[in-house]
């Protein structure tokens, strides 16, 4: 195993301990791994990292703990009128960062170039995926940016306002013929991420895949059906 796979496995275990850690206390966690507290304490710190064996050991141990979509669920927050709010998993950086390392293992045969998405509730999710993938990470805005002199952009209607929204991105953004991962946290409609094809289709890029958080209703399947490309959400609702 190289140097740099040894540390990434190390470091995905703290991800791993940190969010089994807001479920388990840590006498819960030292019955199931066996270690003292105190060292757990250091692993969830970053004080200290355990050694390769170790670490293969406990990863094993505690993989099954994680159920990453049921992660996703229990953290989502429903008001009386039945509206969403997701910001307690894009705040969570563990959880996060162990949603992004699935989704980099089911793209990396793409040859991702790209990730691309929307302004502004897209980034963190885009953030992270990017960085698990080893490439950047562009998003489009509603608004044209003081000093970028050329754009890529479209309009469209989002279907609950009944009013035109016209999103630009950089033209130096994307170069044709590059692979494009299209990402959001979240998908309703489709209409936003529509435009997302279709821009990258403008710089010449070819889009591989979609991925979102959550999707509401049959949108991922409809979306399946007009497009060639892996169109996929983490969880869905209604």
């Amino acid at each position: 195993m190289s140097q740099l796979k040894s540390v990434q496995e190390k470091l995905r275990l703290i991800r791993v301990l940190r969010l089994l850690k807001k479920s388990y206390t840590y006498e819960e966690l030292s019955k199931i791994t066996g270690l003292p507290i105190t060292v757990l304490n250091r692993y969830v710190r970053g004080k200290v990292l355990p050694s390769a064996e170790r670490t293969r050991e406990l990863l094993k141990l505690l993989t099954p703990y994680i159920n990453i979509e049921e992660e996703v669920k229990k953290r989502i927050k429903f008001d009386e009128r039945g509206f969403f709010d997701n910001m307690p998993v894009l705040s969570d950086t563990a959880l996060m960062s162990l949603i992004a390392e699935e989704v980099a293992g089911r793209y990396f045969d793409r040859d991702v170039d790209k990730v691309l998405t929307a302004a502004t509730d897209g980034i963190a999710l885009g953030v992270h995926i990017a960085r698990e993938l080893g490439v950047d990470v562009v998003y489009a805005k509603k608004k044209k940016e003081v000093g970028v002199e050329k754009f890529y952009e479209v309009s469209y209607v989002p279907s609950a306002s009944g009013t035109v929204m016209t999103l630009y991105l950089p033209q130096w953004a994307l170069r044709k013929g590059e692979n494009v991962l299209i990402v959001d946290d979240v998908i309703r409609s489709g209409e936003t991420q529509r435009a997302l094809v279709e821009m990258a289709h403008q710089a010449g890029a070819k889009p591989v895949g979609m991925f979102f958080l959550v999707s509401v209703g049959d949108i991922v399947e409809k979306l399946r059906e007009e497009y060639d490309f892996p169109v996929e959400s983490l969880i869905r609702l209604g």
